[in-house]
């Protein structure tokens, strides 16, 4: 028996050049890659074995565990990935290294779905990723034998230039051996460290066992393709510390499977902390997305939007676009329905928490409500379900007490169209203002928003629930009469107190009214509705902002003593009445946020003391 090998030499295709050309020196932007297409592509072939020992019976080595092997040999600068999966025989080897028309994995579906089996677990196409190989390699060598018993051994072997050559192998295992023989600076990956952590970056999910110099290296389980009922508290907890690299346990964690718009498996967690609190700067992206457990990028742009960065975890999504690189998502229509539908089940999901577990969503609220606000402020498709996990103080709970506007609406009487609210530095500030007397004196519920950002967000949401939000210093806002006490001005000595008003501030104020909103207060500006109010406006001053000119409303009570007594030194001291004018009013403008020069309002409290005291 003759013991020469056969040896054929082939040209490769046209289009099969040109795509190496495209794969060595522009298509990937990091080398490393090689290293995870083709554990990628060796898991694919193992799961099509895992397939064939389930309906057929006369397999090649079928005791041969399913496994991938990695050598690295630094002597001889060569890099070696075997595995035992299906191997091939002469004809595939041309079909799928020599020709790019036609996919390994492609054909292998086809023929599973004529069978009837739609589960093949496999990944890419194998003709694509494996020319990878030759970004690192000046020679590649694949050693195959087929699953069949009948089909001799091969090897496959190329320059990546000239074409290949396919050898008989009596010896060959089956599977693939595939041998990276490494150019001239690409000694890096013939060390075991350095694949090794390649293989823990990309790798660490492949359902195969993966030895590195005989070391099992996947060893973490892929805990999001496992049912929710199989997998415990305690591993939930481990996987998010392995994944996030954190060391507290997550605050929640959310995990589930769709089929439908897309077939997705995900598992996020919350972490306990905001670092952003801490001023350890803003938190990069942390959920990583991954295709049949290979990942994909470990921080993949607008997967998710920006104010849910304080995610971690895992998406993974098999109708990922890969036609040729799994470096880049080419189909970002895709991505984009991904970040539609993950924020919406995730806000879904706190909803529910908000709902079955109040104190503790709570406890989130108090660490996160920045990232739930900025989302107001840059998603409009996510607005109402945002707005409706807000929480704050209001007028009608006790301070500390938390509300929401659905508990709000719920709360409001039959014919208010408006949600209104109130921003300040504190609940303080705003219970010792002007504005909120008007709405406390007709029962009407007023929302408290303290923080800065605040002011930026209910700008940017107008409505909820079809009910209009309206700051309750604005000076549009008409309210029903109400019963006060005190006697009020006369038509006559009112008008001509406006007139008066009117000339004396008219640099200052747009014009002056007489309304019944004031309860308490003898005056109050009020802020014109495009106007930026006291909150917004300390913002662009601490950013060093230009200061836009506005002029308020003055309204006045005219049920007030002070009123009645300014109306009555118009007619016996006009000096001092225009004094006791403009200082009620630098009063109002400084509650509204609106007096620029506080210095004149000291100058002139000094002058009215010094006529108080002239008359004593």
């Amino acid at each position: 028996m003759s013991t020469a090998t056969e040896e054929h030499t082939h040209s490769f295709q046209a289009e099969v050049r040109q795509l190496l050309d495209i794969v060595i020196h522009s298509l990937y932007t990091d080398k490393e890659i090689f290293v995870r297409e083709l554990v990628s592509n060796a898991s694919d072939a193992l799961e099509k074995m895992r397939l064939k020992q389930l309906t057929e019976k006369d397999i090649f080595e079928a005791e041969r565990e399913l496994a991938i092997e990695i050598t690295t040999d630094e002597e001889n600068n060569t890099l070696t990935i075997s595995d035992s999966g299906i191997g091939m025989n002469r004809d595939e080897l041309v079909e799928n290294l020599g020709t790019i028309a036609h996919s390994g994995t492609k054909a292998f579906l086809e023929k599973m779905k004529e069978k009837g089996d739609n589960n093949a677990d496999v990944i890419g196409q194998f003709g694509v990723g494996f020319y990878s190989a030759f970004m690192a390699a000046h020679k590649v060598e694949v050693h195959t034998h087929s699953w069949e018993k009948d089909s001799p051994g091969h090897t496959w072997s190329s320059d990546g230039a000239s074409g290949y050559s396919i050898d008989d192998k009596a010896d060959a295992k089956r599977g693939c051996e595939i041998v990276v023989h490494l150019k001239e600076g690409m000694e890096e990956f013939a060390k075991e460290a350095r694949i090794k952590s390649i293989l823990e970056k990309y790798s660490n999910f492949v359902s195969f066992p993966i030895k590195l110099n005989g070391e099992h290296i996947n060893t973490v389980e892929a805990l999001w393709l496992k049912s929710k009922s199989d997998v415990t508290e305690e591993q939930y907890n481990a996987f998010y510390k392995f994944t996030a690299h954190a060391f507290d346990d997550p605050r929640y964690t959310m995990h589930f499977s769709a089929d439908a718009p897309l077939s997705i498996h995900a598992l996020l967690f919350t972490p306990t902390e905001n670092t952003e609190q801490f001023g350890m700067g803003q938190m990069e992206a942390g959920v990583s997305l991954y295709c049949r457990k290979v990942l994909i990028d470990a921080k993949p742009e607008k997967l998710l939007p920006e104010w849910l960065r304080f995610l971690r975890g895992v998406i993974d999504s098999e109708d990922l676009p890969l036609n040729i690189s799994r470096e880049s998502m080419q189909d970002s229509a895709l991505v984009q329905k991904l970040n539609g539908l993950i924020t919406k089940r995730y806000l879904k999901f706190l909803e529910k928490e908000a709902k079955n577990n109040t104190e503790a969503y709570l406890e989130f609220y108090k660490k996160f409500s920045r990232f739930l606000k900025e989302g107001i402020a840059t998603s409009y498709e996510h607005q109402e379900q945002l707005a409706g996990l807000m929480r704050f103080e209001s007028s009608l709970e006790e301070a500390g007490k938390l509300t929401s506007f659905s508990e709000y609406i719920d709360c409001a009487k039959d014919e208010q169209e408006n949600i209104y609210y109130l921003t300040g530095m504190s609940r303080d500030a705003i219970e010792s203002g002007p504005y909120l007397e008007a709405f406390k004196a007709r029962g009407l519920e007023v929302c408290f928003f303290t923080e800065p950002v605040d002011q930026y967000v209910m700008d940017a949401l107008p409505e909820f629930k079809g009910k209009k939000l309206v700051s309750a210093d604005r000076g549009e806002i008409e309210l029903d009469d109400v019963a006060t006490e005190g006697e009020e001005l006369d038509k006559k000595a009112a008008k001509k107190l406006i007139k008066f008003l009117e000339k004396e501030l008219s640099e200052r104020i747009d014009k002056v009214e007489s309304s019944g909103r004031l309860i308490d207060s003898p005056v109050a500006a009020l802020t014109p509705k495009e106007a930026p109010n006291a909150q917004m406006r300390a913002m662009m001053q601490a950013m060093g902002q230009d200061m836009p000119v506005t002029k308020a409303t003055l309204e006045i009570n005219p049920r007030h003593e002070v009123i009645h007594g300014l109306s009555q030194l118009v007619e016996s001291d006009e000096d001092t009445a225009k004094l006791v004018a403009q200082q009620l009013t630098d009063n109002a403008l400084l509650a509204a946020g609106l007096l620029e020069n506080p210095h004149q309002m000291a100058k002139r409290m000094n002058e009215l003391i010094a006529k108080l005291v002239e008359k004593k």
